[in-house]
């Protein structure tokens, strides 16, 4: 992803806490000296509203309108104020009078509350939080991963384990006022895993809600996720795709689910390498490799731009029939297309999706108990929030 204009590390909700990094976590910021969440948020840029003007082309008179309002950062204001000129301009966004203002601790305020009062084995959730806050765009967009020490997925083998919590961010723009979704980060690989939840976004118009509910429902989901994860991962690791009866590469199979090129190649080399043998590659590894692509080597921003890639890596873990199925479309639109062309491979095509048709028919007892446990954490899903 691309760099962030700035980086904060944060260790427990506030100055009560006596909360360390993780030893996993810490290894890889180091010298990076870690502050509060809730001295982070509060360090945030916000946004005021103040009244927006047009020049008259006739008069050259200003005049102010009231159908927009200027969203500016309040302490940048004052020092383009007092030394007529500021290194960062203060304005963010010029949007309609219908937008809500939503600012970093009316949102994340709540979730302080929340985090001294909900526990995990004993300890307040705020003693174990810690995690990350990147700003772009002078701090008018802002994503942040949270994550809970001992809310953990842990595999045979690994000392590091898989840490859940959730990822969020908001921004002063017009496309979300917020965002939330289930997350969690390989301390074996520092790949991070993204959208388990489904996400949850407040738009910048109209009545923001109850934070404080919001959060609680969204910790119940991580939870659950947590729970089940790790049963999700067994199962993919007793699916094995055996690249020797496909008609197609480990980097194709990735460019088949959508992944451009230079993200294919660096998901099938970290498959390859972690799997033990380099055609027989179960769907955990795969899923892993699409993630550690994603996570080290994605070339765009944090967002929408990311999102979709993120969905089709979690497809593998998650939804392998599914994968697999669409790996079978991509093929066969791609045999047209060489068909199209005029040249002659029907019988080796089709020869080419029999052997597709073997390996999912196989699957099929294994991706059942997929389905089985996704349906059952729905339900726990809809029980939370009920």
């Amino acid at each position: 992803m691309k760099d962030p204009e700035s980086r904060t590390i944060f260790a427990g909700v506030d100055g009560r806490t006596d909360t360390e990094l993780p030893e996993w976590y810490q290894q890889r910021r180091a010298g990076i000296e870690p502050v509060t969440f809730a001295e982070a948020v509060r360090d945030l840029p916000q946004a005021v509203e103040t009244t927006v003007a047009y020049q008259n082309p006739y008069t050259d008179e200003w005049v102010e309108t009231e159908r927009f309002n200027a969203l500016v950062e309040p302490g940048r204001a004052r020092t383009q104020a007092r030394d007529g000129d500021a290194e960062t301009d203060p304005l963010f966004h010029v949007p309609t009078n219908s937008y809500s203002v939503i600012n970093p601790v009316d949102v994340y305020g709540p979730l302080e509350e929340v985090l001294r009062e909900e526990t995990i084995d004993g300890a307040p959730l705020g003693d174990v939080m810690f995690g990350e806050m990147r700003c772009y765009r002078g701090g008018g967009e802002v994503h942040m991963d949270i994550m809970f020490d001992g809310l953990e997925v842990r595999l045979p083998g690994r000392s590091d384990p898989i840490t859940m919590g959730v990822t969020s961010g908001y921004d002063f723009f017009g496309e979300h006022a917020v965002y939330v979704e289930g997350f969690a980060q390989d301390g074996y690989c520092s790949n991070t895993m993204r959208s388990l939840t489904d996400k949850e976004v407040i738009k910048h118009v109209g009545d923001v809600g109850n934070f404080r509910t919001w959060w609680e429902e969204i910790l119940a989901q991580v939870e659950l996720v947590a729970d089940d994860l790790f049963e999700f991962i067994r199962d993919a690791q007793d699916i094995e795709l055996d690249f020797s009866e496909l008609p197609f590469t480990v980097t194709e199979f990735y460019s088949l689910l959508g992944f451009p090129d230079y993200l294919a190649e660096r998901a099938a080399s970290d498959a390859e390498a972690n799997s033990v043998s380099p055609f027989e590659i179960d769907m955990w590894t795969l899923h892993s490799g699409a993630t550690y692509a994603l996570t080290h080597f994605f070339q765009g921003k944090e967002g929408a731009s990311l999102d979709g890639y993120v969905r089709t890596a979690n497809d593998i873990l998650f939804n392998p029939e599914g994968t697999i199925e669409r790996v079978e479309r991509a093929y066969e639109e791609q045999l047209e297309a060489d068909g199209d062309d005029g040249s002659q491979a029907p019988l080796a095509g089709e020869r080419a999706l029999a052997s597709i048709e073997r390996v999912r028919n196989d699957l099929q007892e294994k991706v059942d108990q997929f389905e089985e446990r996704e349906d059952a954490l729905r339900e726990r899903f809809q029980a939370a929030l009920s």
